[in-house]
């Protein structure tokens, strides 16, 4: 996602309330008019949050066309003189989705941009944005030979709320979607994602690293250790590996994966049913070979934690060889202990 040279050709601005409260919808019948200094600055506000190499899709269990954001977006990309147009329909459908006492009222923009480029392809894309979190601000001005202090209570732009960038490609798939949800940390804000625009995650190679190390992971911290007789360290250890084969490897074969990583035969047995229950129960494919995707290695790395923890006083942590550590016991105080090897200490 490349977004340096694109353009804001058109805004839509709209206030949408709480509807269980009865805070009101606010519709605007004309577009937004800016100066080039303002529109630069929301260009900012609008895609500066936008790092991720994670898309989304538009779905509807009943078909694509029943899904509301996905035939406002169709019809705006046919023609872009129906941005207002299909803002209404928009601002309304997401004001029909405000239906939990905790959602915040907030700005509610649709935005028409020129010249993204996604995966080396130039295209236009379609934003919605909400701004919910509102500041306090001081002005300050000059008045004869003194300067005075005034505050006053808006939306800033250091940080979008809610947002959604939908790309002009794959439509018949749903369309690329990027999302941004900087205040979804209780279940009311899944409204977002989940009620307003109805998106799941696309199945690309950041969808495929991503759930094949979740996988990894479960296995080895879930169904290992209730098979195998393992030791934390053992389990520490196959984590380190699973995340050194996607660091060392462009690409993911499975059958590569179980023999360098797994290695032996009941286990890599016992793997392969795992990953079938973890299909069903997550809803997800598991790809058996695909592209890694450095950016969800780095994402899904920060959990692969190879952590032991020893009652409430010490903590271990694992980052190589395992035959390094050694567990054992000691009958005259009855508790376990680990026996460290190491050369030098920093």
């Amino acid at each position: 996602m490349h977004l340096a040279e694109t353009t804001i050709e058109n805004i839509a601005l709209h206030a949408v309330g709480n509807k269980q409260l009865e805070e009101p919808l606010q519709l605007s019948h004309e577009l937004l008019k800016v100066s080039d200094e303002v529109k630069n600055a929301l260009k900012s506000y609008f895609i500066f949050p936008f790092k991720t190499d994670e898309y989304f899709q538009f779905f509807n269990e009943n078909g694509l066309e029943m899904n509301e954001v996905y035939k406002c977006a169709s019809t705006i990309f046919e023609d872009p003189d129906a941005l207002l147009e299909q803002s209404l329909y928009l601002a309304q459908h997401l004001y029909n989705q405000c239906t939990h006492p905790k959602i915040k009222d907030g700005e509610f923009y649709v935005v028409y941009f020129k010249n993204a480029v996604l995966d080396d392809e130039l295209v236009d894309a379609v934003g919605l944005f909400k701004a919910e979190t509102k500041d306090t601000f001081l002005k300050v001005h000059q008045e004869d030979d003194k300067f005075v202090v005034e505050s006053d209570y808006g939306f800033g732009l250091t940080k979008l709320d809610k947002g959604c960038l939908i790309f002009n490609t794959e439509k018949e798939r749903g369309f690329v979607v990027a999302v941004v949800d900087n205040t979804n940390r209780n279940a009311e804000a899944q409204y977002w994602m989940d009620d307003f625009l109805h998106v799941r995650q696309r199945k690309d190679e950041f969808y495929n690293t991503q759930t094949v190390l979740n996988m990894c992971k479960s296995f080895v911290t879930e169904c290992v250790p209730e098979q195998f007789e393992v030791t934390k360290a053992d389990q520490a250890d196959m984590l380190n590996r699973s995340v050194d084969f996607f660091k060392k490897n462009e690409n993911f074969e499975m059958e590569t994966f179980q023999q360098e990583v797994i290695g032996q035969p009941e286990m890599i047995e016992s793997f392969n049913e795992y990953k079938e229950q973890f299909q069903q129960e997550h809803d997800v494919d598991v790809a058996e070979n695909f592209k890694i995707s450095d950016s969800a290695l780095k994402k899904q790395s920060r959990n692969f934690k190879s952590v032991i923890k020893l009652d409430k006083n010490f903590h271990i942590y694992v980052h190589g060889d395992n035959k390094l550590i050694k567990k054992g016991y000691d009958s005259e105080t009855g508790m376990n202990y680990y026996q460290i090897f190491f050369n030098e200490e920093y």
